[in-house]
């Protein structure tokens, strides 16, 4: 997300949330364009101050005499569009009244139906001011004008909460319609000191200068892949449940800024940082100490690469009235990341567990324990290649072993090979947590290098941890992730629909690892073709042990 929301004003978690309204006109001249309006600057205190926004605003008590003056849409139907018991038909009248007084530009009829004259322009232009000035409510317009709303016009899009911790918390429902025939658009001079109509991508091209919130960067994204009003409007009504979206406050280099949902941070910052005090951060810096709970810390090494992400991950588990810590996965044998894992330690370091020995997760034991003298407790790989083969622990693990590590912090260890023959999972019982290593990682699937990895063990595993009662996992590399159980169905489904496009590729006539990979992999990056290439073998293999596929001298064939 863009920095130029980031603030320094303190968060306020206990911020009432008021509910408003917007709307999203579309034209096309002749291509697709949006109404955007500027903002007053003069408003120093709101963080919105200068930007380019949609018309739009709070709902008024006032709006409730203009009810009768709807045509098209009644509250039950209303409300039933925006999953309400009651009131939806308010946000559409509230959408109406503020497209009205910032941008004139009124969704009615005449009262017998027809369209809006000139005359009835005329006289909604000459009453404006006195709707603004909140001397005339939108009821009494209609009334007076002789006017119908067609709140019908406008279709529900979509559904925005502002995050905890912002000053002021708005619940905004977001609607979209054509711009009303024989009308023109003005700004109202008070509350925005601009118009402009622009194409989505016009819009996004100068973002920094448009000062785009979330909302509106979110909407205008989307509207760039429609080439019409027409195309936009059909595509809004047949998109099905519209769901609440709302951001996460996070802290970063230049203040706090918001947190999409589709942030891979998101998920952690709602469980870490629930009420919005916005100190927790959304990136996987090298150093600086992440406070998962009471018990767990994290510390990313400075190895981010194609392979490792953002970096990899190292967790301290532990605390309590002893304060004795154990350590999750040293990392690389990096001098920076040492002294920053030293640095913080928390307490006293009595254990230090690897989750497997690949060269990004274990060398770093050996400084951690003459450092620290703390116990070292894995399994050591059954092949040499790629691995860490310094690393000799202390306490050999076999999975099944449970730790106490004081009376309220319990870990157990879960053997899991596949990516490598002597991978292990942690899980901190009291908090359902898997600590993962390479077995599950955020936004990218894992490499199975045989011979110590094992694609038929490593979908075993997978199954093996799904029986497990977990409600977080925290990866190698990446954020804290939800939902584990989604997650690991989704690769094990992922595993078995490309172990089919493997076979699938296989002929009676043997075939060359490299042409398979082509075949197999259109879809990945060519560059990305190398490290397939290990996986493709790893399917392969499994294949071969159901009896499907076999090897003649280097090239592979189809069995069944």
């Amino acid at each position: 997300m863009s920095d130029v929301f980031a603030t320094r004003w303190q968060p306020q978690p206990g911020a009432h949330i008021r509910q408003a309204a917007t709307v999203v006109v579309l034209r096309d001249e002749p291509a697709l364009q949006t109404l955007l309006l500027r903002r007053t600057r003069e408003n120093t205190g709101d963080i919105h101050a200068g930007a380019c926004v949609f018309p739009g605003g709070k709902l008024d008590e006032a709006d409730a005499h203009a009810h009768v003056h709807c045509q098209g849409l009644d509250d039950a139907t209303a409300s039933r569009s925006l999953k309400l018991d009651a009131g939806g038909l308010a946000f559409h009248i509230a959408a109406l009244r503020e497209c009205f007084e910032e941008a004139g530009l009124l969704f009615a009829t005449a009262a017998d139906g027809n369209a809006l004259g000139q005359a009835h322009l005329q006289q909604l232009a000459a009453l404006r001011s006195a709707v603004n000035r909140g001397e005339l409510s939108l009821g009494q317009l209609c009334a007076q004008a002789e006017l119908r709303l067609a709140p019908a016009e406008l279709l529900y899009f979509s559904h925005w909460l502002t995050p905890p911790g912002v000053p002021k918390r708005y619940d905004t429902r977001f609607f979209m319609a054509r711009m009303p025939e024989a009308q023109v658009a003005s700004h109202d001079a008070i509350e925005t000191t601009e118009q402009l109509w622009v194409t989505p991508e016009e819009a996004l091209d100068r973002r920094k200068e448009f000062k785009l919130a979330p909302p509106t960067l979110k909407t205008l994204e989307w509207l760039r892949q429609h080439r019409s009003a027409t195309e936009a409007l059909r595509a809004v009504g047949a998109q099905g449940e519209v769901r609440c979206i709302m951001p996460r406050l996070a802290t970063g280099d230049k203040g706090i800024h918001p947190v999409m949902p589709d942030h891979p941070a998101w998920a952690e910052l709602a469980k870490v940082d629930e009420q919005g005090r916005g100190h927790h951060r959304a990136d996987l810096a090298a150093g600086p100490v992440a406070e998962l709970s009471a018990r767990v810390r994290r510390v990313t090494a400075p190895n981010g690469s194609i392979m490792t992400g953002p970096g990899t991950n190292s967790y301290f588990v532990g605390g309590g009235a002893s304060n004795e810590w154990a350590l999750i996965d040293p990392g690389p044998d990096d001098a920076a990341h040492v002294q920053a894992l030293l640095a913080a330690l928390p307490g006293t370091l009595r254990w230090i567990f690897v989750t497997h020995t690949h060269k990004d997760h274990s060398p770093a034991t050996a400084a951690i324990q003459a450092a620290t003298g703390a116990q070292t407790l894995g399994m050591v790989a059954l092949y040499p290649e790629w691995q860490d083969t310094a690393f000799k622990p202390d306490v050999a693990l076999k999975g099944g072993e449970v730790f106490s590590l004081n009376a309220q912090t319990t870990l157990e260890v879960v053997h899991t090979p596949g990516h490598a023959s002597n991978h292990l999972c942690y899980r901190l019982r009291e908090e359902k947590l898997l600590f993962t290593g390479d077995h599950i990682m955020q936004g990218s699937t894992v490499v199975i290098n045989p011979p110590d990895g094992s694609m038929t063990q490593y979908i075993a595993s997978l199954q093996q941890l799904q029986a497990l009662e977990v409600d977080w996992l925290a990866p190698g590399h990446g954020f804290l992730m939800p939902e584990p159980q989604g997650v690991m169905r989704a690769l094990v489904k992922h595993r078995l629909m490309r172990e089919a496009r493997v076979h699938a590729a296989l002929t009676p006539q043997p075939q060359a690892l490299d042409a398979l990979v082509l075949t197999v992999y259109a879809d990945v990056p060519p560059k990305l073709h190398a490290m397939a290439r290990r996986s493709l073998f790893a399917h392969l293999l499994k294949l071969a042990d159901d009896g499907r596929a076999a090897e003649r001298e280097g090239h592979w064939l189809r069995l069944d």
